[in-house]
């Protein structure tokens, strides 16, 4: 049986949409959406912009690290995924499964996020690289050029916690070089913003247990470390702080 030519697709185009057809629809074509320009989707031609649906975002990467903290260039295989970039679409947000009330999406088009190393999809749209996330994915948004402490916000259910690096010492009181420990999980540190709540089965955010200020533990290698202003940051979940520790008053 053969399509119309309006509707044919080549094999490898068939493949790009069935890896993505979960996280994103095609609208219409380019001409009744926008009367102008063309859209392709991995390298192949599609009849129209596409749009996230249910709580996944579109998100355009920022490039990626191309050198080491001493300024060292790095090979391509050696440089870090972007995981920072702007969002140029987002779903209304994914229908709670038990109540069926619809949790919205915490970002808009225009605004920066941060999400984790290994979240999403990549694909390529209009020759630019992309990355399909879910909401679930983002640690921090902002708006503005670049991440500072001052204008970046927690996502959702996210703490972010300055984190304290004590210096370790051997038993016979010998300090170990920072070289050899910069690689150590530290999970304990000052709350210093904290998002707003975790959603519940009601579209009601449930506040955090813990305020700003406040020096808390949390899991072992729960957090997402985050470096803003030279500074080492740790973004956590409400649910991996484990205790409030009291701290002497100066």
């Amino acid at each position: 049986l053969l399509l119309p030519s309006s509707i044919a697709f080549s094999p490898p185009a068939l493949i790009s949409r069935e890896k993505v057809c979960r996280d994103l629809h095609v609208l219409g074509s380019a001409t009744e959406t926008t009367g102008t320009g063309s859209y392709t989707l991995d390298g192949e031609k599609i009849r129209g912009p596409i749009t996230p649906v249910g709580n996944f975002v579109l998100v355009r990467t920022k490039e990626t690290v191309t050198a080491s903290a001493g300024g060292i260039l790095l090979p391509d295989q050696s440089k870090r995924r972007a995981t920072e970039g702007e969002v140029v679409a987002a779903g209304p947000g994914r229908l709670h499964p038990h109540t069926g009330v619809r949790i919205s999406c915490p970002v808009e088009p225009g605004q920066n996020v941060l999400y984790g190393l290994f979240d999403g999809t990549q694909i390529k749209y209009n020759d630019e690289d992309m990355q399909m996330i879910r909401d679930d994915d983002i640690l921090l948004y902002y708006s503005g050029p670049m991440m500072t402490l001052e204008n970046v916000t927690p996502c959702r259910d996210y703490l972010l916690v300055k984190v304290e690096k004590d210096k370790l010492e051997t038993d016979s009181g010998i300090v170990v070089a920072a070289s050899v420990t910069k690689d150590l999980e530290f999970c304990q540190g000052t709350v210093v913003k904290v998002g707003e709540g975790r959603m519940c089965s009601t579209g009601e955010f449930t506040p955090s247990p813990v305020g700003v200020g406040e020096f808390v533990k949390f899991r072992d290698y729960a957090g997402n470390d985050v470096k803003l202003g030279g500074e080492d940051f740790c973004c956590v979940r409400m649910v991996d702080i484990l205790s409030v520790i009291p701290v002497e008053e100066e």
